[in-house]
C-alpha cells in the first residue's frame, strides 16, 4: 500500500511539473490578435542574413538558432571576438525579405556575456532597423537602438538613429512627451535619446520587450517594456525592410512578430497613453 501511495505521489508531482511547464511555454508563445510570427523558432529561412565581410557561412554561424531563440555570438564564439581590432566583420543584420509600411513590430531581447568588435566604444550594442531603403552595413533607414552603457549604467534602448525627422524634446537632448512639455523640433542626423524613465533589464539575464509603431512616413513610436520612450513625425522614408542587428555583444532575440495595418491609426490615440 505504501509503495502504491509513493508512486501516486510522484506521478502527481510529475504531472504538476509538466503542467506548469506547458503553461509557461504557452505564455511565451501566445500571439496577440492580429499579429503574425516572423521568426518560427526553428530557422531563418524567411530572412536575409547580411554581415560586413559578406561571409554567408559565418553569418549562419553568427545568427544561431537555439531553443526557439536567435542567439548572436553563441558558444562557438570566444568570450572576446575581434575585440577592438577595427575589423568588425560580424557587424550586420538579419532582414525580412519583404517591405513594410504601416505596422506594429514586437520583439524581445536579453544580453549575454560575450563581447566583440568595437565594444570599447559602444559597449552592449545592437538594434532594430526599419524603413530600410539600402541594406548595406550599416543601412540607410531608421534605427530603434538597443544598447546598454555599463560604464555609466545608462540605457539607450529606444533611442533613434536616423536622418532628419521631427522629434519631441524640451532640452534637445532627450525625448519629452508633448503632454509633459515636449515640443516638435527638427532632429539632427544621428542619435535622438529616449526617455530614461522606462524600466529595463541590463546584465541580469532577464528579457526586455520592445515595440515599434510605424505609420508610413507620418510617425513612429518607440516603446520599451510597455512604456512609450520616444516618438517622431515626418519620417524620411515611408516603407522598407526590417532588420535585427549583431554588433558589439552577445544578444538573444525571441518572439519576433508584426501586425500589419491597412490604414493609419491617428497619433492622438497613442498620445493618450503618454499621460500615464
Amino acid at each position: 500500500m505504501k509503495r502504491k501511495y509513493t508512486v501516486r505521489v510522484y506521478t502527481i508531482i510529475l504531472l504538476a511539473i509538466v503542467g506548469v511547464s506547458s503553461i509557461n511555454a504557452q505564455e511565451k508563445t501566445k500571439i496577440p490578435k492580429g499579429f503574425k510570427v516572423l521568426f518560427n523558432g526553428e530557422d531563418l529561412d524567411n530572412w536575409d542574413l547580411k554581415i560586413r565581410n559578406g561571409d554567408a557561412e559565418l553569418a549562419k554561424k553568427l545568427y544561431a538558432i537555439e531553443d526557439g531563440m536567435v542567439h548572436v555570438f553563441n558558444d562557438e564564439f570566444p568570450e572576446e571576438y575581434e575585440l577592438n581590432t577595427g575589423e568588425n566583420a560580424t557587424h550586420g543584420l538579419f532582414y525580412t525579405k519583404r517591405k513594410y509600411s504601416k505596422y506594429i513590430f514586437r520583439f524581445e531581447y536579453k544580453w549575454g556575456t560575450k563581447i566583440a568588435n568595437n565594444f570599447g566604444k559602444y559597449q552592449y550594442d545592437a538594434g532594430m532597423y526599419y524603413h530600410v531603403v539600402d541594406n548595406k552595413i550599416w543601412p540607410i533607414g531608421i534605427e530603434y537602438q538597443v544598447r546598454y552603457n555599463h560604464k555609466e549604467n545608462q540605457n539607450h534602448t529606444g533611442d533613434y538613429w536616423a536622418k532628419e525627422l521631427k522629434w519631441y524634446s524640451k532640452d534637445g537632448k532627450t525625448f519629452l512627451a508633448p503632454s509633459e512639455g515636449g515640443l516638435p523640433v527638427l532632429g539632427h542626423k544621428g542619435e535622438h535619446r529616449a526617455s530614461p524613465d522606462a524600466k529595463f533589464n541590463a546584465l541580469n539575464g532577464e528579457w526586455n520587450t520592445c515595440e515599434v509603431i510605424v505609420m508610413g512616413d507620418k510617425y513612429s513610436i518607440h516603446k520599451l517594456n510597455g512604456k512609450i520612450v520616444n516618438m517622431a513625425t515626418d519620417l524620411p522614408f515611408s516603407e522598407g525592410v526590417i532588420g535585427l542587428q549583431s554588433e558589439t555583444a552577445e544578444i538573444y532575440y525571441r518572439n519576433i512578430m508584426i501586425k500589419e495595418l491597412k490604414k493609419s491609426i491617428p497619433l492622438k490615440k497613442f498620445l493618450k497613453k503618454l499621460k500615464h
